[in-house]
C-alpha cells in the first residue's frame, strides 16, 4: 500500500498525517508533500510527541522530488 498526503507548505498537517499513518500502517509506503514546501512547524512536532509519535526528523518535501 502506498499513501501520500499532499498540501501547500508540508509544514504540518501533512506531517500529522503522515506520522499517524506510519503508526497505523506499518508495512505501507507512507509519505507526504506539499506544492509550496517551507519549514516542519515545531507545534506539529510537540503534539505529535504528545501522543508517543516522533516526527522530529521529518522535514518539508516537494511534490516534485
Amino acid at each position: 500500500m502506498n499513501i501520500l498526503f499532499m498540501c501547500v507548505a508540508n509544514s504540518a498537517r501533512s506531517q500529522l498525517a503522515e506520522g499517524l499513518a506510519r503508526q497505523l500502517f506499518p508495512n505501507a509506503e507512507v509519505r507526504s508533500a506539499g506544492s509550496h514546501p517551507g519549514k516542519l512547524n515545531p507545534v506539529a512536532v510537540a503534539v505529535m510527541n504528545e501522543i508517543g509519535i516522533d516526527i522530529s526528523r521529518h522535514y518539508a518535501k516537494s511534490y516534485d522530488d
